[in-house]
């Protein structure tokens, strides 16, 4: 295994960052992945190693060994940490972000509004070493003081997705870091130069050896390895509904902590009463920003029949504003692999033979559209209607920039339609009545509500995750509630 320090600063002649395993604080591994950058599918984006199940168990030994330290160390010191990474994302917001658009695909603003976001979560985090974790209760007994403290799991997993390669990470590695846990990190194949962004920076900014570990490599290898170590006290993922619940069963096996955010399917529901033009801007933001590959973006849309024609005109018209293209300007970014490019056009394909109307996205239909390896994967936003409410385009998670719209008799009706699906991640309503808003958000089965907004998006101070197959339903994630996964509760009594 050769040892290297990636440098940040500079790259090839062909704009090459060479992506490495991060281990006991020593940057690791032969590279010999290739990835491309997806609107230019002939240009090699990145180079990272293939972990095996013995980077695995390097990593996890690094930080059983680092994270008694660490857990030692003042809380306020361990946030110092943290802040200061996250001044340094911010510092190479511009570097990074390039890197994010190379080989994700994502637009350049959505890029560092990203690496922004992951830098606010840092700080955030790293703040919360100032707070009090614990509580003083009153006792039944005299002379008796009773305390409460939460205490870290030790080391902890985490196997992150390719749609938010930095956020994502940095959002789970930051409540786990704070808390006192070490932690090692399987990153995307797709996107693995944010993760070592997000490495450095940590490193940068004096974090202890062998506190925060990356491997790179295939899920059902190192990911699978992961789960299996029994020193991993708690893994966190997100990603696919299947992939999540074939890693609870193996942390369930040995009792470990498992925190899960799956798939989703997201509806929202247009009334009346809401402005036809104002409601088809939040439904193309949360359809088609971040080229709908986000877990919580909008992909069925239920209309009741008064404001129907209203509402597809203006979504027609929306989403034709959507053009993809390279990330460095468009309004839309590239689909991030040939493999999401496929399955997209085969939902869309499908859907069109099974009866639907496509308003939106008509170069889909074009057989020779994805025969081009060397094709950019520009994908268009695609706005189906015409299909029955059973129909696999709106109740299976497509992750592309395609949005069904159903019409429904009346509220009750959508309500009823968007509470019909086995996921539950976020959920919206379009209206002008405070109300039918009201009501919506205590009756819709979703764990994030959104009136008048796009599914997509949350505030990283807010409690995040869903219910039935979107998530575990157990711990959330992003907010103070992050903390709850990654430390347990200890009752103390103490008499004088």
């Amino acid at each position: 295994m050769t040892s290297t320090t990636p440098d940040l600063s500079t790259r090839t002649d062909r704009g090459l960052l060479t992506a490495r395993h991060l281990i006991n604080g020593e940057w690791l591994g032969d590279a010999d992945t290739e990835r491309m950058n997806p609107a230019r599918p002939d240009e090699l984006a990145a180079l990272s190693p293939s972990g095996t199940a013995a980077d695995v168990d390097a990593a996890v030994t690094a930080a059983a060994t680092a994270q008694p330290v660490w857990a030692a160390m003042p809380a306020p010191s361990r946030g110092a940490i943290l802040i200061t990474a996250g001044n340094l994302l911010i510092e190479r917001q511009s570097a990074i972000a390039e890197d994010l658009v190379r080989e994700e695909g994502k637009t350049l603003a959505e890029a560092k509004g990203e690496v922004k976001r992951a830098s606010d979560v840092l700080r955030f985090f790293g703040s919360l070493g100032w707070a009090a974790t614990g509580e003083v209760l009153p006792s039944g007994l005299p002379d008796t003081t009773i305390t409460t403290r939460r205490e870290p799991l030790g080391v902890v997993g985490l196997i992150t997705p390719w749609n938010f390669p930095i956020a994502i990470p940095a959002w789970k590695a930051a409540p786990a870091l704070i808390s006192g846990n070490a932690v090692v990190i399987k990153p995307a194949e797709l996107t693995p130069l944010s993760a070592t962004h997000l490495a450095r920076a940590l490193q940068d900014a004096g974090l202890p050896a062998g506190v925060f570990n990356v491997v790179h490599g295939k899920g059902r290898v190192v990911g699978d390895a992961l789960a299996r170590d029994s020193r991993i006290a708690g893994l966190s993922f997100t990603g696919s509904t299947k992939v999540g619940l074939g890693l609870q069963e193996i942390l369930n096996a040995r009792r470990a902590r498992v925190q899960l955010e799956m798939g989703g399917k997201n509806g929202v529901l247009v009334v009346d009463d809401a402005d036809a033009r104002k409601a088809a801007k939040v439904v193309a933001a949360g359809a088609f920003g971040l080229t709908g590959q986000a877990c919580t973006a909008t992909s069925r849309v239920y209309v009741t029949p008064g404001i129907r024609d209203a509402f597809l005109a203006a979504l027609t018209e929306e989403a034709a504003t959507y053009a993809p293209g390279d990330g460095q300007d468009p309004p839309m970014g590239a689909v991030v692999s040939s493999d999401q490019f496929s399955q997209n056009t085969a939902a869309v394909r499908s859907a069109v033979e099974r009866g639907a109307t496509l308003l939106s996205g008509s170069g889909i239909l074009d057989e020779t559209h994805d025969g081009d390896p060397g094709r950019p994967l520009y994908f268009p936003a695609a706005v189906l209607t015409g299909l029955p409410f059973d129909d696999a385009a709106v109740t299976e998670e497509i992750f592309g920039p395609v949005v069904a719209v159903l019409e429904v008799s009346d509220y009750e009706a959508g309500l009823a339609a968007i509470n019909d699906s086995r996921y539950g991640l976020t959920a919206g309503i379009c209206t002008d009545s405070l109300a039918r808003a009201t009501d919506f958000a205590a009756r819709a089965q979703a764990g994030v509500i959104k009136v008048n907004r796009p599914t997509a998006g949350l505030d990283l101070n807010v409690p995040f995750g869903g219910v039935k197959d979107s998530s575990t339903n157990t711990f959330r994630e992003q907010g103070k509630s992050a903390l709850d996964f990654f430390t347990w509760g200890k009752t103390v009594y103490t008499g004088v």
